[in-house]
């Protein structure tokens, strides 16, 4: 069992439990998927930067990332429809919470200028989404065999059902929120 998922069994549910007035432990808020995504603008010309990618979010993510294709095509972006555009994974269960601990506890305080999270990119049912503009902030990414810097998208999807619920949980996470 992870470390973080132990903690929210003995001490973060209880005090939701209790702070939310929640009498079925069953309905108090907890992180259901963490899904990491990358967007690839740059691989239709190019192979290498898919697999280079997809390599280094499985790295990061410790599960086999899931190469995304083009629903319909756009000419405007010489798209066509069935074009691999970019690559996601979603964790669960052991693996997310493995993923959230380091992510809160080794890749945010390395963010070059960190002065806290926004607290506004909650969706208004519960959910909350980030951005990550470089890979480095994870120490699994060996800095010398890195081609291109990209970013990440990390939403957190929460059972909480409105925006305060997944606030307090994330806050019981040490999620570095602002305000």
């Amino acid at each position: 069992m992870a470390r973080l998922e132990e903690q929210y069994k003995k001490e973060i549910l209880p005090a939701l439990q209790k702070d939310l007035n929640i009498q079925n432990p069953n309905a108090v808020p907890k992180i259901e998927k963490i899904t990491i995504n990358m967007g690839l603008g740059d691989a239709l010309g190019d192979k290498k930067v898919l697999e280079n990618a997809l390599e280094e979010m499985s790295i990061i993510a410790g599960q086999k990332a899931v190469t995304c294709y083009a629903r319909k095509s756009v000419a405007s972006f010489k798209i066509r429809e069935g074009n691999p555009i970019g690559c996601k994974v979603t964790l669960r269960k052991t693996k997310m919470y493995e993923f959230l601990d380091r992510l809160v506890n080794v890749a945010i305080p390395r963010i070059r200028d960190f002065r806290g999270l926004k607290a506004t990119a909650f969706d208004g049912r519960g959910n909350y989404n980030m951005g990550l503009t470089e890979q480095y902030v994870f120490p699994e990414i060996d800095f010398e065999k890195v081609v291109k810097v990209r970013g990440m998208d990390i939403a957190i999807t929460t059972s909480a059902t409105n925006d305060d619920d997944a606030k307090k949980l994330l806050a019981m996470f040490n999620f570095p929120l602002k305000g």
